[in-house]
């Protein structure tokens, strides 16, 4: 069976549980004046969800996992030309 990367795609959606699993770790471990509430993590996930620089769960502006990066308070969209959050 021939892998394929899935565009727009978080962790979980693409099948990859493992790093799904590690980033949900290192999340948990975020100091909570560092981490952003729910309302606004959610609502990234849901803008990173629908960029062309997205793929299988990693941007292609940084190189992170977006579901770590957007749990950041202070953090921002890495696309310096088309910030998105």
């Amino acid at each position: 069976m021939e892998l394929r990367e899935c565009k727009r795609c978080l962790l979980l959606q693409s099948g990859d549980e493992d790093n799904h699993k590690m980033v949900q770790q290192y999340i948990a471990k975020i100091r909570p004046e560092e981490k952003c509430d729910e309302e606004l993590y959610q609502k990234r996930l849901e803008i990173c969800g629908s960029c062309d620089n997205l793929i299988s769960g990693t941007c292609i502006k940084c190189g992170c996992y977006v579901e770590f990066r957007a749990a950041f308070r202070l953090k921002h969209c890495p696309d310096t030309k088309n910030k998105k959050w």
